[in-house]
Formats: C-alpha cells, structure tokens, sequence
C-alpha cells in the first residue's frame, strides 16, 4: 500500500485538514507558510475560545504539478482555525487594517499535560501567542484557487 497524495482528491478539491498533534501541526504549518493576510482578518473570540484568521494561503500542494503543466502557481483563501485558546498575546502585529502580514511558521511550545502555546510568526518579527489547551487547529479553503499576483512561489534563502 502506498500514502495518499494531495493529487488523490483532485486538483479542485478543496484542503480541509485538522491538527490534533504537533505531526499534524507540521504538515498545517508546512501548508500555511507564506499566507498573506490584511492583519484585520483577524479575529480571536474569548468566549468561544477561538482565533481565527481568515488567509491568502500559497497552494504548496500544488507546485510540482503548476511547474510540470507551465501553468501559474495558485493562492486560495483559507480560514486558519485555532481552538481550545484561553489567551492571545500580540508583539509586533499592527492590527491596522492597512497592515498586511506575511505568516512564516506556526510554532509550538508544549506545556504541562497537554497545554502548551501555539506561536504564529509573520515576517518583520511580529508574532501571535496564543495559549492553547491543546492542539485543536483546522485549516480549510473556503474559495477556489486564483493565479498568485505575483506570479511566482516564494523562495526562502537557505
């Protein structure tokens, strides 16, 4: 038997992934990395204990096949979904909506049985805190992919 690939739902299905372990965390943060998101499409809700943030995800999955077919790469809006929060903090995330925020990594910081704190690190420094019970992420397109504006994929120096 052989693993599933991204190319066995289709190249129109859209991702819905859930993060339950930092393995999952791994492969949602993998996923996730280079978003784009104005910084007031974030939104924690204390009495759900969630924060949400609502990004122009990078199609990773779909590189190799854009490159193979020479056709563009793609971005999709996505909801990035943390659950389980009891507490948000913020350093060096201007939330004016005129800000528009680059995510790089989605981090994680165990805790004792369980608990722990999830780090969202967007270029320029700023990161989310967010003190979780658990890891409790969903990360779910919710348009069809668009051609990226830029044309290319994001490249990260070595």
């Amino acid at each position: 038997m052989t693993d599933a690939s991204f190319l066995d739902a289709g190249p129109d299905t859209p991702l819905t992934l859930k993060a339950e372990d930092e393995a999952d965390l791994k492969i949602i943060a993998a996923l996730a990395q280079d978003a784009i998101l104005p910084a007031n499409e974030i939104s924690y809700d204390p009495r759900k204990r969630q924060l949400a943030l609502l990004i122009n995800r990078f199609r990773w999955e779909d590189v190799d096949a854009a490159r193979r077919e020479g056709r563009p790469f793609e971005r999709v809006r996505a909801l990035l979904v943390l659950g389980d929060v009891l507490r948000v903090q913020s350093d060096g995330v201007d939330r004016d909506a005129d800000t528009v925020l680059e995510l790089l990594t989605i981090g994680w910081q165990a805790g004792q049985d369980g608990t722990g704190r999830l780090l969202l690190e967007f270029a320029g420094d700023g990161t989310l805190a967010a003190d979780v019970e658990c890891i409790n992420i969903d990360l779910r397109d919710v348009t069809k992919p668009y051609i990226a504006p830029s044309g290319k994929a994001p490249h990260h120096p070595e």
